[in-house]
């Protein structure tokens, strides 16, 4: 199957222009029809996969949070449920974010720079142990 730049700038998560920049750099060179467009394949998916697991390493995070002060020792809980359950299931956890903090506080130190993380792609997965762990809308 062939996908014209567009569409393979929605799976790649870039823009049409960043796969003209690649393809003129020849980080992610684009095959071309007889009419001198461009267009990609899988054999362009899994080269992608490669340029994006060899440019950042992504992490895995662990993120723990309750309400107050007075929940502290669900806290540790938590903790202990998050890494039993990832080493059940295989997965790697490189860090561990642990907070106080309300659920509808969005301003949350340690929950904004995590944020911010995974959008620069840094972070590969987010691990909770409820949804509501995150935060409680959105």
């Amino acid at each position: 199957m062939h996908y014209r730049p567009h569409e393979f700038a929605k799976i790649a998560g870039v823009t049409v222009r960043t796969l003209q920049r690649w393809d003129i750099s020849g980080k992610l060179i684009a095959d071309r029809t007889l009419g001198n467009h461009r267009v990609y394949s899988q054999k362009h998916i899994n080269q992608l996969k490669g340029l994006l697991s060899d440019d950042i390493k992504r992490s895995v995070v662990v993120y723990c949070r309750v309400s107050s002060e007075a929940q502290r020792p669900d806290l540790e809980n938590q903790v202990k449920a998050m890494d039993t359950f990832c080493n059940a299931s295989g997965l790697k956890i490189d860090q561990v974010i642990k907070e106080v903090g309300g659920g509808m506080n969005f301003k949350r130190k340690k929950f904004l720079n995590l944020l911010f993380r995974m959008l620069s792609g840094q972070v590969s997965m987010i691990i909770v142990a409820h949804k509501d762990r995150l935060c409680r809308f959105a």
